[in-house]
């Protein structure tokens, strides 16, 4: 008999799921991605507009968010990345689909793997997550930003979006209603506070540069290799 496949981490969300079918070759939708890409472009462009080098993206998804940007970016390769399976087959569909040339084949990222590292190596001119740590465990958090103390360059940024708290308080009840719905499906998930993030990145060269309001009281952390808040990557 065949061994069982191992049991997915708790953590993974597995977009799909819904009844939707997937479209053409696999390609997944989030709705997600259609309410808060764009707001998401304008905290990211001051940045990566004008930039080169590669940007990793971790917890892709349905691949949306990375062929959506890669198209604004010429000078940048977008590396997308996922553990869940369907997503990885769906970020190959958008990639072949937009046929983007600065799109490199998505790869298989645990973060719960304090090692984890990318293909095919080397410095990034930013990372990229979007919507994880509240839906992962606190080591997910540790190993991300333990990561970007690795990996970024001399310049480099990574761009953490979601809801957070702030200081040790959430900045809307219905936030603080996300938290204990987190909360009660599964204990290791919940809301991050950025006061948290920010000691998590100290302790990794880093600094929490910037927080950016978003809509839907969201927010787009910017952690920095050397703290600057400047608009342009070098």
């Amino acid at each position: 008999m065949a061994p069982a496949d191992p049991p997915q981490p708790r953590f993974v969300v597995e977009f799909g799921k819904d009844g939707t079918p997937p479209a053409e070759a696999g390609r997944l939708d989030a709705p997600a991605f259609h309410r808060n890409h764009d707001a998401i472009w304008q905290a990211l462009a001051p940045h990566l507009a004008a930039a080169r080098g590669n940007v990793l993206e971790l917890g892709s998804g349905t691949g949306q968010h990375t062929v959506a940007y890669a198209a604004l970016t010429p000078a940048l390769t977008w590396h997308p990345s996922d553990l869940q399976e369907s997503h990885l087959a769906s970020i190959e569909a958008w990639r072949a689909h937009t046929g983007l040339a600065n799109v490199a084949p998505p790869q298989r990222i645990d973060l719960t793997d304090p090692g984890w590292n990318w293909t095919p190596g080397g410095l990034l001119t930013a990372m990229l997550c979007i919507n994880v740590l509240h839906i992962s465990p606190w080591c997910v958090s540790q190993n991300l930003i333990a990561g970007a103390g690795r990996l970024l360059d001399r310049a480099g940024r990574l761009f953490v979006y979601g809801p957070f708290k702030r200081d040790g308080a959430h900045t809307a009840p219905s936030n603080a209603e996300f938290d204990a719905s987190l909360r009660a499906r599964n204990p290791d998930w919940g809301v991050r506070d950025t006061r948290d993030l920010a000691t998590l990145a100290a302790a990794n060269g880093l600094t929490l540069a910037d927080v950016v309001p978003m809509p839907a009281n969201n927010f787009i952390l910017v952690i920095a290799r050397d703290g600057r808040t400047s608009t342009t990557l070098n």
